[in-house]
């Protein structure tokens, strides 16, 4: 089974570069989309007018998955939103209090919403999923294991949850928003660069905002195991699966 990769935006997927039509039917597509969206909103997240927006990105993924089905998809893995309450670069660039924090220090507004999200995309995909009765459509929990990884990052091997790898100005969280990972800037009379920590594969966080390699690395393993599949799916059955390095 071969896997294409979908930009969900405000093209319709027959603007994309397509595979043919004789494999539609035997590819797997990935969609992943939120993010950035959700992050750059997050002045009208858990307002009306939020939740109004939050629901036409899921409606796009909904709508972006009926059409690749009319084109002969059929295998689709949807990857949720993830817990960006515990990103170095929303932390270090928000004022709070001991009480907007949860008790591993994620921000708990922020990743409350994002469980609200991830269940409205849920509950998108069930519905979905009755109108394509030949689709494979599944829910892939990502949320699950980055955020164990920010919880319990000593627990896979690594060190530093919320703190970047790459980044300016130490202490808790190693990121200035002035200053992103591999640039230079003069800062109080001095020419600063925000580098690289020597030992990126004990960090969760690479930049305060994209995950390491060692991260990635094990959300890879997680998904390909297939056990934050909903509803089952035999992965490893259908693709020629590679051992993650």
């Amino acid at each position: 089974m071969k896997e294409f990769k979908v930009r969900v935006d405000q093209h319709h997927a027959g603007d994309e570069k397509l595979p043919s039509p004789d494999i539609f039917g035997k590819a797997l597509y990935t969609l992943y989309i939120g993010q950035n969206d959700f992050t750059s909103n997050l002045n009208v997240i858990g307002t009306e007018v939020g939740k109004q927006y939050v629901l036409q990105v899921i409606s796009q993924i909904a709508s972006t998955i009926k059409e690749l089905y009319g084109l002969g998809g059929r295998a689709f893995l949807v990857l949720n939103l993830a817990p960006v309450g515990c990103y170095p670069s929303l932390l270090a660039g928000q004022s709070r209090n001991s009480s907007d924090l949860d008790g591993f220090g994620c921000l708990v507004f922020y990743n409350k919403a994002v469980v609200d999200y991830n269940e409205m995309l849920k509950e998108a995909l069930t519905q979905t999923r009755v109108a394509l009765p030949n689709a494979s459509l599944i829910y892939v929990d990502t949320h699950a294991v980055l955020l164990d990884l920010f919880q319990h990052p000593k627990s896979h091997g690594l060190k530093y949850g919320t703190r970047a790898c790459c980044g300016y100005g130490g202490g808790a969280y190693n990121f200035d928003p002035k200053l992103y990972c591999g640039n230079t800037k003069l800062i109080d009379g001095k020419n600063v660069t925000a580098s690289a920590c020597n030992d990126p594969n004990y960090y969760v966080s690479w930049d305060g905002i994209h995950t390491t390699e060692a991260a990635n690395r094990l959300i890879t393993q997680a998904i390909l195991n297939g056990s934050y599949f909903d509803p089952p799916f035999p992965l490893h059955e259908l693709c020629d699966l590679n051992p993650v390095g």
